[in-house]
């Protein structure tokens, strides 16, 4: 979702919204808890996370499947292959009624916002053109209270380029940050409201730009407000379980992607 370092900033700019609180003294409660939240140790990337893997028998028919995105797209969070969402992803689609044999990659950076996309895109479409495009991002939009418009249109674009190279889209929408525990309340609830604009903002861009949405603040935030444990030790990236809630959500959406990618062949 978000790098440490980029945090206080990001969070700074939160704490001048009196938006909860509307007073003065407010905006100094969630000028404070920003200042707290930037002096919590946050996950890092695993340098030993594979960004490239294959997961399925020999003569399944393949599927290549890029991530693109935020820290999500990394695993932030996780300290194993098969615990980040593609990896469980991945083993999904070789295990289910398919049987695919899975190559992975992920493009995805963290710290991104959707302005980064074009970047990650022309890189996915380097060598051999993926079939499905999973897209995490958000959260860092909402986190920099950037223009839910500005964010969507960015996102747009990059969905219209994959697809006008044939690549079929899934993108998961920015996720509930009123469930995050490194941040108190007011400033948790004034994330979660910029974090719901955002994700708005996406879903309209996205459908229009011939892509397929998975809402996941609405289908999986209720979990991660009620259960600590969906979180990593920072309180703020999704742990092992928290990812799993993710890709049970978004499966249906990326072996449909799959499916029709396979019509394609």
């Amino acid at each position: 979702m978000t790098e440490h370092h980029e945090l206080a900033f990001r969070l700074g700019r939160a704490a001048a919204l009196s938006l909860v609180a509307g007073t003065v003294g407010g905006a100094a409660v969630l000028a404070g808890q920003a200042i707290a939240a930037r002096n919590r140790r946050y996950a890092q990337p695993e340098l030993g996370l594979a960004l490239r893997a294959t997961v399925g028998r020999t003569g399944a028919p393949p599927l290549r499947l890029v991530l693109l995105g935020d820290s999500s797209a990394l695993g932030v969070g996780v300290e194993r292959f098969e615990e980040t969402v593609g990896g469980q992803l991945a083993h999904l689609l070789a295990e289910g009624p398919t049987g695919r044999q899975v190559h992975l990659s992920s493009v995805g950076v963290a710290g991104s916002r959707s302005t980064d996309l074009a970047t990650q895109v022309a890189r996915a479409l380097l060598g051999e053109r993926p079939d499905v495009a999973l897209i995490l991002v958000g959260a860092n939009d909402a986190t920099t209270m950037t223009r839910p418009a500005d964010a969507a249109a960015y996102l747009a674009a990059a969905v219209r380029r994959l697809r006008e190279a044939h690549v079929e889209v899934v993108v998961g929408t920015c996720p509930d940050l009123g469930a995050v525990r490194a941040v108190a309340s007011p400033l948790r609830q004034v994330l979660g409201w910029s974090g719901r604009r955002v994700a708005r903002a996406q879903t309209t861009a996205v459908l229009d730009a011939g892509g397929s949405v998975v809402d996941l603040a609405t289908e999986t935030g209720p979990v991660f407000r009620a259960d600590a444990g969906t979180l990593c030790h920072d309180g703020y990236h999704p742990s092992a379980d928290g990812y799993r809630v993710w890709v049970h959500a978004l499966l249906p959406a990326v072996s449909a992607a799959a499916a029709v990618a396979s019509r394609h062949h």
